[in-house]
Order: structure tokens, then C-alpha cells, then sequence
């Protein structure tokens, strides 16, 4: 089915009751490979419900913007990036208001496909701003509906030519979709062998957004010893798959409160997160 710009750009999920805590808090934080080792007591803090503090990339499991993606083939879509604002530290428990909403849609021809933007915006109970998060989607199948074709939204951000500041390796479990999944993604992309197969993988993949959470945990245990009110915000693109099981090598260089980040497979050095920026609160700010 054909996209129509004027409805696809006009739609809107909004005001919508959103609660999550420290059971969704620590199963998200094993998701993304806390407490491999369970008496590091560092990790323990986002995987026990004693003095619990949570990931900030959780963030981007907020909201409801699959429904705006209605009409598009389904087949041919893929999360590109991920951008996240966090405007006061998340909390391990909450109860929110979410909208999201399509704030933009750029048409790269009917050989590229389109290219959609899902901003999803969480606010306290109280009304005060919590997040602000940007799904990019590159809808291969949808191109050539008479959309504008740029100029985007953002600007990729480019990592520094230079020796990385610092790097850590984090193992992936095998079965660390099958955990990540259980805080909300239930595609069978990520679980059911045949449909893996069926989609021109050799196994189940890992999720781009648990990869994602892998980058951000790597930021935490190397340079803000573990603590999450550090972060203001964290993007990435996603270029390529992971398969559970694999070891993931993120690269960061600091410049500034501006850590750039590029995250690769060790056993295949393939990189799969790249142009990766987040931004840290200063001292006086946390």
C-alpha cells in the first residue's frame, strides 16, 4: 500500500498511561548483560531491588510508535538509530504519560525506500519531562510517495580519527535475546530459528536496542563508575546484526562531556553500532 505523507506525517499516539518498576528495571538491566558475574556489586545495583538505580537506555523501550508504523511492509523495515534525551535522571519506578508522534518522513526514491522519524516523548505524572527519544526507521519497501526528500533531522556524528580513550568488552549471552525479549520485543526474529531462516539469517539475531543497551553499559562501567545520573543522552546507529553469544568491543573517545562510541563484534570485527555520541552531565549538574 502506497504511503500517504499528508496522514503518515499527522500521526499521533498521544497522552498514553505508561508505568513500569523494579521488576521491569531488573529484567531490562539483565537484558543487556548486567551481573554476568553476580557478586560484582557494582553491576548488582541495577539487578537487586536494594538501592536500585536503572540503565537509562530503558528509556528507549517507551511508548508506542509501532502503531504509527501501519501500512508500511513490514519485511523490509529496520531500526537505523536511536536517539535519546534524558532530562532528569530515570528513575527505577514510575508511572508516565507518553506521546508519540511521526516528526518526520523523507522519501528517498522507490529503490531506497523511505525514511521515518518516531519522537516519543515521557512525562512524569507530575507533568515535568522525564525523556525524549527519536526512533529512526528505514522503511526499504515504502519509497516514492512524492515526499520531501531531506534535508533529515539530525546530523550523523562522526567519532574522532584518533586511538580510542578507552575500550571494553562485554560477552553476550546465548541466549541474551531470549532474556531481552521479555521487556517487550516479542518479534520471532529474535527467538524462532525457522523465521530467522526465513528472513536470510543463519540464526535468531540480537536486538538492535539490546546492542544499544550493551554500548550504554560499556559507557557506565568505563567512565562513570556505574552511575546512570551521568548521562544526559545517548545515540547510535545501528549497521549491522549481532548474534547472541558474541563478544561486543565498544570503542569511546572523550572530548569533553561528549563521549563518541562505536561498538564491534570481536569474533567477526564487524562493526554494529557506529557514529555513537553521548553526552555526560557535569558535576555540578548531577
Amino acid at each position: 500500500m502506497a504511503i500517504n505523507y499528508d496522514e503518515l506525517i499527522s500521526r499521533k499516539v498521544a497522552g498514553v498511561p505508561y508505568a513500569y518498576g523494579d521488576r521491569e528495571t531488573m529484567l531490562y538491566a539483565l537484558g543487556v548483560g548486567m551481573s554476568r558475574n553476580p557478586l560484582d556489586v557494582q553491576e548488582l545495583r541495577f539487578t537487586f531491588e536494594k538501592d536500585l538505580k536503572a540503565i537509562p537506555t530503558m528509556a528507549a523501550l517507551f511508548g508506542v510508535g509501532g502503531q504509527l508504523l501501519q501500512g508500511l511492509n513490514h519485511a523490509m523495515v529496520v531500526h537505523g538509530e536511536q536517539r535519546l534525551t534524558l532530562h532528569r535522571p530515570l528513575p527505577w519506578n514510575a508511572q508516565l504519560v507518553v506521546t508519540s508522534r511521526v516528526a518526520a518522513a523523507l522519501d528517498k526514491g522507490p529503490e531506497k525506500g523511505a525514511v521515518i522519524y518516531l519522537e516519543t516523548t515521557a512525562l512524569l505524572k507530575s507533568g515535568a519531562p522525564l525523556t525524549t527519544a527519536v526512533a529512526t526507521i528505514f522503511a526499504r519497501g515504502d519509497g516514492g510517495f512524492g515526499g520531501p526528500a531531506g534535508p533529515p533531522p539530525f546530523e550523523i556524528h562522526a567519532v574522532p580519527d584518533r586511538k580510542p580513550d578507552k575500550t571494553c568488552e562485554l560477552v553476550t549471552r546465548e541466549d541474551q535475546a531470549l532474556i531481552y525479549r521479555l521487556s517487550g520485543d516479542r518479534n520471532p526474529l529474535h527467538a524462532d530459528p525457522g523465521f530467522a531462516v526465513g528472513a536470510g539469517f543463519p540464526r535468531p539475531i540480537l536486538h538492535g536496542l539490546c546492542t544499544y543497551g550493551f554500548a550504554c553499559r560499556a559507557i557506565l562501567r568505563s567512565i562513570c563508575d556505574y552511575d546512570p545520573a551521568k548521562i544526559a543522552g545517548f545515540d547510535a546507529r545501528f549497521s549491522a546484526p549481532v548474534f547472541p553469544g558474541e563478544t561486543l568491543v565498544t570503542d569511546m573517545w572523550v572530548d569533553g562531556n561528549i563521549v563518541s562510541h562505536r561498538t564491534r563484534v570481536k569474533e567477526r570485527d564487524v562493526v554494529v553500532v557506529n557514529n555513537g555520541r553521548a553526552v555526560l552531565k557535569s558535576a555540578s549538574e548531577i
